[in-house]
């Protein structure tokens, strides 16, 4: 699976948005990437696509052998879905746990069960 079908797909599959959402992330990465380096991307909708979400939702992928990311090699796909702007604190959050050495950094990069990544996410919800 690549970059675009995880986008139009995970939120969906969630039943987190309306269909129109994932193009909307997809018009955002054509505009503006959300690669955050160090193999994470944290694909989000525009401020117009809001009112496509039914319930704030995050959702992920990983890619252990790496996706192309506008030119950038991504193992793991944090997408956001938000209503309102809880998307700022996820972002922050995100950017935060996924950067630091010694937190989710590490995690996302070795990955491979859904505990693992459970846990990788629990801890945005306690900094949020």
């Amino acid at each position: 699976m690549g970059r675009d079908q995880a986008v139009r797909c995970v939120l969906d599959e969630l039943g987190a948005v309306e269909p129109g959402y994932p193009a909307a992330m997809l018009e955002r990465e054509r505009s503006v990437s959300t690669y955050v380096g160090e193999g994470v991307a944290i694909p989000h909708g525009t401020d117009a696509a809001r009112a496509l979400v039914r319930r704030t939702t995050l959702g992920c992928f990983s890619f252990p052998a790496g996706v192309d990311w506008n030119g950038q090699r991504v193992t793991l796909c944090v997408a956001i879905a938000a209503k309102g702007d809880e998307h700022v604190a996820v972002l922050s959050a995100l950017a935060q746990i996924l950067m630091e050495p010694g937190q989710g950094g590490g995690c996302s990069r070795t990955s491979s069960t859904v505990d693992d990544v459970y846990q990788m996410l629990a801890a945005i919800g306690e900094s949020v």
